[in-house]
């Protein structure tokens, strides 16, 4: 096992509940966020990949590297119709024994919801809250504005009281 540098972010690449959604969104999303970041002064760790996981396995990953933070890329449950859906959960400190309430989501990841570019620049943007507080999950706000003709609003990030 090889461990992350410090400050590191592990990607989970996981077939989850619906192969498809990985197999079509997580290598476009993973290109779309590695330039960002560098630029953000985040080491990215070997991309672990996995079949049959859950969202869980992100922890037990990122604990075994050492890594700041863990990002899981899994197919989330297929709609009536959205088979090519995309969830990303990101843990702070990951760890065995993290809770939902530990994680922050973004969902829908695919074509018809949120597209792959909006989605690596809303993980940046947690990436950034959750090394700023410490913290992720219901304790990290996701209070930034919706990006309007692709410009990024300006946003907050406060820990819950």
């Amino acid at each position: 096992r090889a461990a992350a540098q410090p400050g590191a972010l592990t990607l989970v690449v996981a077939d989850g509940l619906c192969a498809s959604g990985v197999k079509a969104q997580a290598a476009r999303l993973v290109a779309a966020l590695a330039p960002g970041l560098r630029d953000d002064g985040w080491d990215l760790a070997p991309v672990v990949v996995a079949t049959q996981a859950r969202v869980a396995l992100g922890d037990d990953v990122g604990e075994a590297l050492g890594a700041a933070a863990v990002a899981v890329l899994i197919g989330e449950r297929p709609g009536l119709s959205a088979t090519d859906s995309l969830g990303v959960y990101l843990t702070w400190a990951p760890r065995r024994g993290r809770s939902d309430a530990e994680r922050n989501c973004i969902s829908n990841v695919r074509p018809g919801g949120m597209g792959v570019a909006e989605a690596a620049r809303k993980l940046r943007w947690l990436l950034a809250g959750a090394r700023r507080l410490g913290v992720t999950g219901v304790a990290l706000k996701d209070e930034e504005p919706a990006a309007l003709g692709g410009t990024p609003a300006p946003a907050t990030i406060r820990r819950s009281p």
